[in-house]
């Protein structure tokens, strides 16, 4: 019989993982394929962990497209795909997410472990924020830089470990939403309006019973509020009916900034600022690309875009947010989340 030639021996592989997918079995088990084409230099190859979420397939896309000049000659190279254990929106999208992503080259591994010998960075995309601390450590440990997806954790305690092991092992991270990149969201925060005295920020709130209310998605329109407004919140009130939720932050200097999360009605994303010199509404979404290029930057650079103070802050006003509803709606200071034991 004569030798399999090595595209017809990728063809097989990827045929069969593709029916392993669609009968329920475990695409992680099988034979990992090989990357395809042209490898980028050592220095620039990303490892994904966890295709259980539609951002791993959107930015394989991206960073592994033909004329993705762009992106400094960064590809992903290969990925882990264990995200969540027992979310099930998440652990139904890995089987395709995985078939997905070798359509553009990606090796599919067996381990955090085994993806940490093949790659420079790391991008961490599992869904599962309970996850990110224990998945986190081992990249840091091995000192790679890392972008940790939103969010970067599903409790503000481990947020706070993770940017203690950050410094621990001296290796940069950075978490953030794709809303905080939006170009009119950026021009704001540049001084378009001049200071910004208030803002309203608006997003979807979809619920995740493992996840405290505002982590899995409201987070985006949180993420947007402190963009515009920065860091300072001192105390939130949160309102509640059943079509939406309001969270009212005062900040140290007196300025108020409201996120207001949408359960039912029109799902967008958007918001006002309000500044010294004008008021501008947040324009249309950017898209991934921004972000994008915020994270290559970050590999180069090892200077992260978003502080630590305000990723921190951000996890802060959303615990205290759910303090204040099984308060009914009282005021909470965000200095009692980072106290708490």
């Amino acid at each position: 019989m004569k030798k399999l030639t090595n595209s017809r021996r990728l063809f097989l592989q990827q045929s069969s993982l593709a029916g392993l997918a669609l009968v329920g079995s475990s695409p992680w088990s099988s034979a990992s394929t090989k990357p395809l084409g042209n490898q980028p230099e050592v220095g620039k190859r990303i490892g994904i962990i966890g295709l259980d979420t539609s951002h791993a397939t959107a930015f394989t896309k991206a960073l592994n497209a033909p004329d993705a000049s762009q992106y400094a000659g960064y590809k992903i190279v290969a990925a882990y795909p264990k995200g969540s254990k027992d979310i099930v929106s998440s652990t139904e999208r890995v089987p395709a997410y995985t078939v997905e992503v070798q359509k553009y080259g990606v090796e599919i591994v067996n381990s955090i472990q085994e993806l940490l010998t093949k790659v420079d960075v790391v991008m961490l995309e599992t869904n599962d924020g309970r996850l990110h601390l224990e998945q986190a450590l081992e990249v840091l440990k091995a000192g790679k830089r890392m972008f940790i997806d939103k969010p970067i954790a599903a409790s503000l305690k481990d947020a706070q470990a993770i940017f203690a092991a950050s410094e621990k092992y001296k290796v940069p991270i950075f978490s953030a939403s794709s809303l905080r990149f939006s170009p009119s969201a950026q021009e704001i925060r540049a001084g378009k309006v001049g200071k910004v005295i208030g803002a309203d920020a608006f997003s979807p709130m979809k619920l995740e019973k493992t996840h405290p209310d505002l982590f899995w998605y409201g987070i985006h329109g949180v993420e947007t509020l402190f963009t515009l407004m920065g860091t300072g919140c001192k105390q939130v009130n949160r309102y509640i009916n059943e079509e939406q939720e309001v969270v009212v932050g005062v900040w140290n200097d007196g300025r108020v900034g409201t996120f207001r999360g949408l359960k039912n009605g029109k799902q967008e994303y958007g918001g006002t600022a309000f500044g010294s010199n004008s008021v501008a509404h947040l324009g249309a979404y950017g898209g991934y690309d921004p972000l994008l290029m915020k994270i290559i930057d970050f590999f180069q650079t090892g200077t992260p875009p978003v502080s630590k103070e305000e990723t921190l802050e951000i996890f802060a006003f959303m615990e205290a947010a759910d303090v204040s509803k099984n308060r009914n709606g009282a005021t909470v200071s965000l200095a009692d989340m980072y106290s708490k034991k």
